[in-house]
């Protein structure tokens, strides 16, 4: 079974915690297939944190079993901002790592 909408959004809560204070707003356009379409807005337009806002979400929501890609359709994440993370969640898989979900080291 894939994830919902509403449960995307939970799992950003934290972060969407953030966005608010900024007016931002996390849409989120596709689940299909565990590939998670989405968009940064409102505030995080012409943010110069929105690449690391971006990073946080992909992290955390690459964990999911169900989400097997995060695609920011208006491309707020840089590709080798999405590398780093993947090379990192590679080692963390290799190491058994013990962080919790969302953290960026």
């Amino acid at each position: 079974m894939g994830i919902t909408a509403e449960e995307v959004l939970a799992e950003i809560g934290p972060v969407q915690e953030v966005l608010d204070a900024h007016d931002g707003v996390v849409t989120v356009h596709d689940t299909s297939g565990g590939v998670i379409m989405l968009s940064l807005d409102g505030g995080c337009n012409g943010c110069s944190s929105t690449p690391m806002t971006a990073m946080q979400i992909f992290y955390s929501l690459k964990k999911l079993d169900s989400v097997s890609d995060v695609i920011f359709i208006n491309g707020e994440l840089p590709e080798y901002m999405r590398t780093f993370i993947d090379q990192k969640m590679e080692k963390e898989a290799l190491e058994g790592s013990s962080e919790e979900p969302g953290e960026i080291i």
